[in-house]
């Protein structure tokens, strides 16, 4: 797929991520960019940076509802990017409930499937086209510190294969961006290495014209990858030793 000339979604448009992925379709000559967050206003600022090509549109992923009329509004979408995520840095029997955990599954796994599932018809009319589901490398271990969240990353990322398989026959690509610490708000208190968010966005929108189905942005994303290969228990074991509560970069949870 050509970057050039597509017609693009990004949701979370307003946050670092987000905010990066649209730099880099500009970039790239993309056609049009809708740019998606639940509050219009918060994107004023990225509309203006080239109002002939950026398109606002209000949407709340958790809501089927909001995400049927952004799919009946933006019928020319040919790239999805779910980019729209929480972290709540929360423990699974630590945390004093189950909310944050309820949080984390409505936005990063439910709200990734809304998506998906309103915007797979889209892309088949339109050709194919391709999904970017922006997820964690804790998809792949889960950092009890913040469990809950790691555990909805790694539903998503399960889901992200049975979408792939599902949409296989009508040439959609699905890529799986797992990033490793990003260098955003979320994990200001976080130690480093962190990757640049512009990173995210330039490796997850390389995987797009390499047709590749994964990507590991930042070097801490691909030593942690090649270790889960070789050593998939003991990075089990070390993540296991950073548990909820503990003190991170000064700041604690």
């Amino acid at each position: 797929m050509k970057l050039q000339g597509s017609i693009a979604l990004v949701t979370g448009a307003n946050g670092g991520i987000g905010r990066q992925f649209v730099d880099a379709l500009r970039l790239a000559n993309a056609e049009k960019i809708y740019v998606c967050a639940r509050n219009l206003s918060k994107l004023d600022a990225i509309a203006a940076l080239d109002p002939d090509r950026i398109v606002p549109v209000e949407l709340e992923v958790t809501k089927v509802e909001s995400v049927e009329i952004a799919a009946t509004k933006c019928k020319d979408v040919n790239l999805l990017i779910n980019n729209a995520g929480t972290s709540l840095n929360a423990g699974v029997i630590a945390a004093d409930n189950l909310d944050a955990a309820r949080s984390e599954m409505e936005v990063n796994y439910f709200g990734m499937m809304n998506m998906c599932r309103a915007f797979a018809p889209v892309l088949k009319a339109n050709g194919g086209g391709a999904i970017v589901n922006v997820l964690s490398l804790l998809a792949r271990a889960n950092l009890p510190f913040s469990g809950s969240y790691s555990a909805s990353k790694a539903a998503a990322l399960s889901a992200t294969h049975a979408i792939r398989a599902e949409l296989a026959t009508q040439g959609t690509l699905v890529v799986a961006v797992m990033p490793g610490t990003v260098d955003t708000e979320l994990a200001r208190d976080w130690p480093d290495p962190k990757v640049a968010p512009a990173e995210v966005a330039r490796i997850a929108l390389q995987a797009v014209l390499e047709d590749s189905e994964e990507a590991y942005p930042g070097e801490q994303a691909l030593q942690v990858a090649a270790q889960l290969l070789q050593d998939p228990k003991g990075v089990e074991k070390y993540m296991a030793t950073f548990l909820p509560g503990m003190v991170l970069a000064g700041t604690r949870a």
